[in-house]
């Protein structure tokens, strides 16, 4: 008989690396014999509270998950039928993916009644315990969240650290962020660059991802500046959403007079055309201001692209210095002399060679084999 294990967070309907994540960690364990179902969101933020144009795909579902749409994040009477819900199913494992203090009621009540049938664990994958922008209450939520949980996954030691804040008793393990291999196949540069309609004399290079201001646009903008990357037949291709206000970054474009060497597509990205971003660019630059792990990492990993990223939270544990891209500090000097040295001393095939090794680590099995540890599963 299959074990039964319930997946809590977002997924279809809605859309980005959340749903990524959860659904292609579901696929994981229907590969490893479960019997897997994802609880999701019939509301997971109030219209007002979201920053985004929309939260759910514009692309219809194509795996082979049951996703129940059940979870409304503000409605404690949800809470508690969704607990008993639970309760009376007894999955042998509930896992609940935790990004925002803003979740911890809503997930937290959830377990606690879920719980009380005195058979079901229930374990969370946390992107972030402490949010990079933080709000009155966060601490006091996210000890709300931790009480409830029986074991902890971190996808980066920063976090593992922080988790100790608010529980030092119950077990907890590391285990890298994967890869994300679900966005289909690297194409050829110039494939690319005639899908996406770009001048194919340009190198490109990629910032990708929710455009917030812990991300740090403003410094690789302000890199672009360089006289000496402005005399290069280089450009940057922002790819993604806002999600913070726009005006800033526009306004620090027209006045470096970058226009003509940085080109915004601002709308979301959908899972079908990441591809081509990512087949695009020589190299993915991540300049965050505070970070824990990233997806952009493990998405770019996929498509053998070369990084630079900020030595801030724990994205230099995945990005070996010299490997397979730069680690540097959230500088614009610094990120330009990073971009500079990538193009001036030809590392594009070391690195590439270099990541075809390293990602191995990065694997789905292993990380499944990682969380099941926790309680012998």
């Amino acid at each position: 008989m299959s074990r039964k294990v319930v997946i809590i967070g977002s997924a279809y309907p809605l859309r980005g690396g959340l749903s990524n994540f959860n659904e292609r960690l579901a696929e994981e364990l229907l590969t490893d014999g479960w019997d897997v179902q994802i609880y999701t969101f019939s509301l997971q933020y109030p219209s007002i509270l979201f920053p985004g144009k929309t939260q759910y795909s514009t692309e219809k579902y194509h795996g082979n998950i049951p996703i129940k749409v059940k979870i409304n994040s503000i409605n404690p009477i949800n809470w508690v039928i969704v607990g008993k819900e639970l309760k009376k199913l007894k999955p042998d494992l509930i896992i609940i993916k935790f990004w925002i203090p803003f979740m911890a009621p809503c997930f937290g009540t959830i377990a606690r009644i879920a719980k009380r049938n005195n058979y079901s664990k229930v374990i969370t994958i946390i992107d972030n315990i402490i949010p990079h922008e933080k709000r009155i209450g966060d601490r006091l939520l996210a000890t709300y969240f931790a009480k409830s949980i029986d074991g902890f996954v971190t996808m980066s030691r920063k976090v593992l650290d922080d988790v100790a804040l608010f529980d030092t008793m119950k077990p907890r393990i590391f285990s890298p962020h994967p890869i994300y291999d679900n966005f289909g196949k690297e194409v050829s540069k110039k494939i690319a660059l005639n899908e996406l309609k770009l001048d194919g004399s340009y190198n490109y290079i990629l910032f990708f991802g929710f455009i917030r201001d812990y991300k740090g646009l403003d410094i690789l903008i302000s890199a672009m500046s360089d006289i000496k990357i402005k005399d290069r037949r280089i450009k940057l291709l922002v790819a993604g959403e806002f999600y913070s206000d726009s005006k800033p970054y526009l306004d620090l474009i027209k006045e470096k007079n970058l226009e003509d060497i940085i080109v915004m597509s601002n709308d979301f990205i959908p899972d079908s055309e990441v591809y081509r971003y990512f087949s695009a660019c020589d190299i993915v630059v991540q300049p965050y201001k505070s970070a824990t792990q990233s997806g952009v990492t493990q998405i770019a990993y996929h498509f053998n692209k070369p990084m630079i990223i900020t030595n801030v939270g724990g994205l230099g544990e995945f990005v070996p210095d010299g490997d397979v891209g730069y680690v540097v500090n959230p500088d614009s000097n610094e990120v330009s002399g990073a971009i500079l040295r990538f193009y001036d001393e030809n590392k594009e095939r070391e690195f590439i060679n270099n990541i075809k090794i390293i990602k191995e680590k990065y694997s789905w099995k292993y990380f499944l084999q990682n969380l099941k540890s926790l309680f012998n599963f």
